[in-house]
């Protein structure tokens, strides 16, 4: 199935995407605009200011991978909004199984007024926003996760003052990489990306990145990497699912945990949950060149951000 253009007429102003299925969904106005949203947010929420953007509007949660972080985030989300959301876990709903995937699209849109889907197969969030009537927000799939990549880059336009810096991420070019390579792009950051052979992050995203603005470096030195960045990203080599390959790759990213040894004086990110001891140390994640928290804390205000542009409110 092809992937949806995502472009929505707003009367109020240009053209605004009614889905969210990666970062490049956004246009690069757009993308700094949902940010911009985001730390307005943020601020009215620390100091106390009611900001019921979405007042009693339902979020349709869909689960079939378990996530502390993105139920949590959109959940409190939706109540911080005004609204609320309702969680559907892989008891309540069966995507593709027990109905096909665009029957439950349309049904929801009956019900709710957005979608967010946290599914494994990236062709059922397609789906899911080619046939629903409300906008349809990717909370996770295995080919990206642009959610996390929006709370990624409202945590370094925190801490630089915008996206003048570079940025190592080293480990397997998974979802989490792929789509911090099209913001990467989008924001002008200079990244390089440093995986083991056979993980990189694909041609295509390299492809789309170059589209964008810049493709990444790459290469199979996470010391090359490392060498003169501002900043050093990894995730976990061993996702969901993927247990059973679990002593293969270990092997394969021999050399590529994020300890002291490999840094000078970088700060780090981590999209979490970590495997402390495989891709990253203990020491390092506890340090203050972490800023670990400060990016899971954005993972809020980033979707409150997202939700209400999505709306037009």
């Amino acid at each position: 199935m092809s992937r949806p253009t995502d472009a929505g007429a707003d009367p109020t102003g240009p053209a605004r995407p009614s889905n969210f299925l990666d970062v490049d969904t956004l246009s690069r106005d757009q993308l700094h605009e949902v940010l911009t949203r985001a730390t307005e947010l943020k601020e009215r929420q620390r100091r106390g200011k009611r900001h019921a953007l979405l007042e009693d509007q339902t979020l349709g949660m869909v689960f079939e991978k378990p996530s502390t972080r993105t139920r949590v985030s959109f959940e409190t989300g939706m109540t911080q909004l005004g609204g609320h959301a309702i969680f559907l876990g892989p008891e309540d709903i069966h995507l593709g199984h027990g109905e096909p995937v665009r029957d439950t699209a349309r049904a929801l849109s009956r019900y709710v007024d957005l979608i967010m889907a946290r599914t494994f197969d990236h062709e059922d969030v397609c789906e899911l926003a080619a046939y629903a009537d409300v906008p349809v927000v990717n909370g996770l799939t295995d080919d990206a996760h642009p959610c996390q990549t929006l709370a990624d880059l409202l945590t370094i336009r925190e801490h630089w003052g915008g996206f003048d810096l570079s940025v190592a991420w080293v480990g397997d070019g998974n979802n989490v990489c792929r789509s911090f390579v099209l913001g990467a792009a989008m924001t002008e950051m200079e990244l390089t990306v440093a995986t083991p052979p056979g993980y990189e992050v694909g041609q295509a995203h390299l492809e789309r990145a170059a589209a964008l603005g810049e493709a990444p470096e790459t290469t199979t030195d996470p010391v090359e990497a490392v060498a003169g960045a501002d900043l050093v990203y990894t995730d976990v080599w061993v996702s969901m699912g993927q247990e059973e390959r679990r002593a293969s790759k270990l092997e394969d990213f021999d050399g590529f945990q994020v300890q002291e040894a490999l840094l000078d004086d970088q700060s780090v990110m981590h999209c979490l949950p970590a495997h402390r001891g495989e891709e990253i140390t203990d020491a390092v994640l506890e340090s203050e060149r972490a800023i670990v928290w400060q990016q899971a804390e954005n993972r809020l205000h980033a979707q409150k951000g997202l939700l209400s542009y999505l709306q037009g409110r």
